[in-house]
């Protein structure tokens, strides 16, 4: 990117990013780590017209790997009642990212937070 003078680099983080919990404290700790990894490496190679952005997803998103933890935890009568405000498509998740992507240079967002509506935060 550099040689070529321009690029975008994404990092996605979850609310961990922002806070750990209860039980969490590993992955707190990482997700901690990448923002502020995330932070330096914007601040460096901003100027040099490559954007760094950290997403933070406070939701899981709606793939067959999710939805089988949640089976697993949650029995399958979870998955026929799945409220449709608790996951995001993979679909909405790609939007957020190419929204950033597409942002002008003058206005780069470098943390993005995206939630379904019914997501209690």
């Amino acid at each position: 990117m550099l040689p070529r003078g321009r690029g975008c680099i994404f990092f996605t983080g979850a609310t961990a990013s922002l806070r750990g919990g209860i039980g969490y404290t590993a992955f707190a700790s990482a997700k901690f780590g990448l923002r502020a990894v995330a932070q330096s490496i914007a601040r460096e190679l901003g100027p040099k017209n490559i954007h760094v952005a950290h997403l933070i997803i406070d939701s899981g998103v709606d793939t067959a790997w999710v939805r089988e933890r949640i089976r697993e935890k949650e029995g399958e009568d979870a998955l026929q009642d799945l409220d449709p405000a608790r996951l995001m498509t993979p679909a909405s998740v790609a939007e957020a990212y190419w929204q950033l992507y597409q942002q002008p240079r003058d206005a780069w967002t470098f943390e993005h937070e995206i939630r379904p509506f019914g997501e209690k935060w």
